[in-house]
C-alpha cells in the first residue's frame, strides 16, 4: 500500500492530470498564436462587414467605412484609429481561445485515443479524424461563443467612432455585462449557429489536415517528428481550414455584428440562412469569401505558431507528440 502511495506521489502533474494538462498547454499555445496574428483577424472582420446590405429597411443604412482591400483597411485603421487599435477585441479573443482551443484539443484527443483508438502503426483513419475534428470543433465553439460575440462587436467599435456614433462598450468586461443585461444569458449566444458551423469546418480542416499530413510525412519521408514536419503540417492545415471556414465566418461576423431589439433578436437577419441569402443576392457568391486573403495570411502563421508551440511544450512537459 505504501509503495502505491509513493508511486502516486512520484507522478508528475502531467501524468496525474493528462486532460487538464492538454487543456492548459493548448490554451497557452493558442493564446500565443492569437496575440501574434490578431491584427489580421481584425482586418478580416472589417472586410467581412464591408459592403453589408439589408432588406431595404428604412431604419438601417449602408454606412460602413468604404475600405477597398486588406492593405487599405489595415492602413486606414492605423491612420484613423491608431496603431494599438489593431488589437481591439484582443482580450476577448484570448478568452475565446483559452476555452475553444483547450476544449477542442481535449475532446479530439479523447475521441482519437480512447473512443476510436489509433491503429498499431499509430495512424488514425481519415473518416474517424473527420468526425473527431467536426465534433470537437462544434462543442468547443458552443462553449466559447460568448467570448467570440464580444470579440466581433469590440472589433467594430472603431467604425462606430469614425461615424460619430456613441461607443457601445467601455471594455471587454463591460461588453459581457451589457450584452447579458440587454438580451439575457441567451443574448451571449447570438449567432451561435453559424459560429458552431464555422468552427466545425475550420477545426475539421485544421486538425484533420495537420494529423494526416504529419503522419504522411513521418511514414513516407525521411523527416522526423521535428520542427520542419510540424511547420509544414501547420501551413497545410491553415490553408485547408481557411478554405472550408471563410463562408461560414462571413455569415457569423454579420449575424453577430447586427443590431438587436430589446429582446436580443437580430434586426437585419432572421437567421444565418437569411444572412447567407441576402449576402449572395446583394453582393454575389464571392461575398462569402470576403476577407479570405487576410484570413488565410492570418490562419497560416496562426496554425504554424500554434502547432510549433504546442508540440514543443508537449515535449518539454513529457507528453507524447500529437
Amino acid at each position: 500500500m505504501s509503495r502505491q502511495v509513493e508511486e502516486e506521489r512520484s507522478l508528475t502533474f502531467v501524468q496525474r492530470w493528462p486532460k487538464t494538462s492538454t487543456f492548459i498547454l493548448s490554451a497557452f499555445a493558442s493564446s500565443v498564436a492569437e496575440i501574434s496574428t490578431f491584427p489580421l483577424e481584425l482586418t478580416k472582420t472589417r472586410l467581412q462587414i464591408q459592403g453589408e446590405t439589408t432588406l431595404n429597411r428604412n431604419r438601417f443604412a449602408k454606412t460602413y467605412v468604404p475600405y477597398r482591400g486588406m492593405i487599405e483597411t489595415t492602413l486606414g485603421i492605423i491612420r484613423e484609429e491608431g496603431f494599438l487599435k489593431l488589437w481591439q477585441g484582443g482580450i476577448s479573443a484570448v478568452y475565446r481561445q483559452i476555452v475553444y482551443s483547450g476544449c477542442r484539443m481535449v475532446i479530439y484527443e479523447y475521441l482519437r485515443d480512447s473512443v476510436f483508438g489509433k491503429s498499431k502503426d499509430n495512424t488514425f483513419p481519415l473518416w474517424q479524424s473527420v468526425i473527431g475534428g467536426t465534433v470537437s470543433g462544434a462543442l468547443a465553439q458552443f462553449f466559447s461563443s460568448p467570448a467570440d460575440l464580444v470579440k466581433v462587436q469590440m472589433q467594430m467599435e472603431g467604425i462606430r467612432k469614425l461615424q460619430g456614433q456613441p461607443l457601445r462598450f467601455h471594455g471587454v468586461h463591460h461588453a459581457f455585462i451589457k450584452i447579458m443585461k440587454e438580451g439575457g444569458v441567451r443574448g451571449l449566444w447570438v449567432g451561435w449557429v453559424p459560429n458552431v458551423q464555422r468552427a466545425a469546418l475550420v477545426n475539421m480542416g485544421d486538425l484533420v489536415t495537420y494529423d494526416s499530413v504529419k503522419h504522411l510525412l513521418l511514414l513516407n519521408t525521411s523527416l522526423g517528428d521535428n520542427f520542419l514536419t510540424h511547420g509544414l503540417s501547420g501551413m497545410s492545415s491553415g490553408l485547408v481550414a481557411c478554405l472550408l471556414g471563410t463562408p461560414a465566418d462571413v455569415i457569423k461576423s454579420r449575424v453577430m455584428n447586427q443590431p438587436t431589439d430589446e429582446k436580443g433578436r437580430g434586426l437585419l437577419y432572421k437567421s444565418s440562412t437569411d444572412c447567407l441569402i441576402q449576402s449572395v443576392k446583394g453582393e454575389g457568391f464571392l461575398s462569402l469569401y470576403k476577407g479570405f486573403l487576410p484570413g488565410w495570411l492570418r490562419m497560416m502563421p496562426w496554425s504554424m505558431v500554434f502547432w510549433l508551440t504546442y508540440e514543443k511544450i508537449r515535449f518539454m512537459s513529457g507528453i507524447d507528440p500529437f
